[in-house]
């Protein structure tokens, strides 16, 4: 067939053009990183991950979660380390070397460990530029799509393991990509990955079970072989399993102690001793009673809402797609039928039926928990891009994907409780500054309310401190806030009459939404900051004090000293 020698040049330029555009969205990722983003996701972002690694590793003041009591460990400390710890590390390093970054530490603490996760997130890249045309997505307009997409951004910028965990996915479907589907030994990097990523999260094995599948089950004609089944996941099974022992013993070390493994214990104090994070975290979430603290959703919740949420018309549109498939099987029941044969002249490509199983077998296996937030599909973002690139023309719909991931990225990554991380900022400047001399030592109580749960690392506290405490009441009862109050303002008030005591400081820090229930609590204020914008979902802010009056004032967050 003759080639069209004028289309060449035009399809290079294209080809150009989109490589330009993903490596300047992905040197917006980096920026975007190190700006910071001032929004803040979900508490897990820190509590998962930096504000237990900080503590640990840089002897700082920290709120331990739950999670990582040693008396029921749910979350592993592996992949913590591996991220946030490493970052730590660096920076533990640097003071021994007396580099010190106290004026910038609660900066450092933040970006460090953000960075580090920003580069992994390349592995997405990678992954789509290698796997793209073997689905039979075009490339550059699946890597286009990933690295303009608020997801990638926001969610891929940050330290919570749900994007860990579509890192692991993203290397998971790069090792068994139908191209790669043979390649020796790649079982053995499978099943690390495999035992990595659910130990990191166990719903990791719901995005892992299609494309392991069909891995194991496939041969070189590209039929299903029972027999090739049973053989490859047995393949599995040693990398896997050393995989898992690694991180149960590092579990257990971390969370027991050595004494665990002295001699003098006999195998069956040893087994009782065991750590075994996934378990423990299956035990609680499969407890109706547990997920009940944190919120229940209908089923349909990931489907109708978070996959909208996250991804927008992708999501609409691999639904609609995925709604035609199905009708298409139903109407095969019917041959007879005139509208099935006229509905089946178009069949669709077993790799994009295998991609579709990818993105909605997860999808519905989450549904089926009773919690459900948007963050738990992150890793379905890689598939759906894929499956958007192969069955759609993103020029048909560019400037309302651009528009959607505008917005997507301006909310959640400078708006949405957005004002919380700048005022530990001017906190820790605060409460860092040393007294003038002939002054007394000063000692602060710092009061949030009706926000996020602050991550106590960001004050750079040294641990065992006693000049700071930090109360958190998070969504405490309107009604009760003036008198909790007034009550501990009367304690500092006593405590700054004693001689020879620290001079005693209370600032509070709360949302624009109840600065007049705060206002009118009969207290004298000598000082604030306003923090905008701050956005909460939890607490949004009304139509009507909207527009009332001082908008900015309703969106931001308000940092005030109460005289005591």
């Amino acid at each position: 067939m003759p080639v069209n020698m004028k289309s060449v040049p035009c399809c290079l330029s294209q080809e150009m053009g989109a490589k330009t555009l993903w490596a300047s969205l992905s040197i917006l990722r980096i920026a975007w990183c190190l700006l910071p983003q001032t929004g803040y996701l979900h508490p897990d972002e820190f509590f998962q991950s930096p504000e237990v690694m900080a503590g640990d590793i840089l002897d700082l003041d920290i709120n331990r979660p739950w999670e990582f009591l040693p008396t029921f460990p749910c979350r592993t400390v592996v992949t913590p380390l591996l991220t946030s710890g490493a970052a730590f590390w660096i920076i533990k390093l640097l003071h021994h070397l007396d580099f010190k970054v106290t004026s910038a530490c609660g900066y450092v603490l933040l970006v460090l460990p953000r960075l580090l996760i920003t580069l992994l997130s390349f592995i997405l890249d990678y992954t789509v530029f290698h796997i793209a045309p073997a689905w039979g997505s075009n490339r550059w307009n699946a890597m286009i799509l990933l690295a303009g997409s608020y997801v990638t951004l926001v969610f891929y910028t940050r330290t919570i393991s749900n994007a860990m965990e579509g890192i692991f996915l993203s290397v998971i479907l790069l090792l068994t990509s139908p191209e790669k589907i043979h390649k020796a030994k790649s079982h053995h990097f499978i099943g690390i990955i495999l035992a990595a990523g659910i130990f990191n999260r166990p719903t990791f094995a719901a995005f892992a079970l299609v494309p392991v599948l069909f891995w194991a089950g496939k041969t070189k004609d590209c039929c299903f072989s029972y027999q090739s089944f049973v053989t490859n996941v047995l393949k599995l099974l040693p990398s896997s399993f050393s995989t898992s022992i690694i991180f149960i013993s590092a579990d257990t070390l971390w969370y027991k102690g050595w004494l665990t493994f002295t001699t003098q214990s006999s195998m069956e104090q040893l087994f009782q001793k065991t750590v075994l994070t996934p378990l423990n975290f299956l035990k609680y979430n499969l407890n109706p009673d547990n997920l009940a603290q944190h919120g229940t959703h209908p089923p349909i919740t990931h489907v109708v809402v978070n996959g909208v949420v996250l991804f927008g018309i992708l999501h609409v549109s691999v639904v609609f797609i995925f709604l035609k498939m199905l009708k298409r099987s139903i109407m095969k029941l019917f041959p007879k039928s005139q509208c099935n044969n006229n509905q089946n002249k178009e069949g669709i490509p077993q790799h994009t039926s295998l991609l579709f199983l990818i993105y909605f077998v997860p999808l519905i296996l989450l549904s089926l928990v009773g919690h459900q937030e948007p963050r738990f599909l992150i890793p379905l973002l890689l598939p759906v891009v894929l499956l958007y690139s192969t069955c759609y023309r993103i020029g048909k719909m560019t400037c309302a994907i651009a528009l959607f991931n505008i917005i997507g990225a301006l909310f959640f990554g400078f708006l949405h409780q957005g004002g919380l991380i700048p005022s530990l900022f001017h906190i820790q400047q605060i409460v860092q500054s040393k007294p003038t001399p002939g002054e007394s030592l000063n000692h602060y109580t710092i009061l949030f309310t009706h926000t996020y749960m602050p991550p106590k690392h960001l004050l750079c506290l040294n641990r065992g401190q006693t000049h700071t405490d930090v109360v958190d009441l998070a969504g405490f009862d309107e009604s009760q806030l003036c008198q909790k109050i007034i009550d501990i303002k009367k304690d500092l008030s006593r405590e700054n009459v004693l001689p020879n005591k620290n001079r005693h400081h209370f600032l509070i820090v709360f949302p624009g939404t109840i600065a007049e229930v705060v206002e009118n609590c009969g207290l004298v204020f000598t000082g604030g900051v306003l923090f905008a914008p701050h956005v909460s979902m939890e607490d949004p802010p009304t139509l009507l004090q909207l527009l009332g009056g001082n908008i900015k004032n309703y969106l931001g967050l308000h940092v005030r000293e109460i005289d005591v």
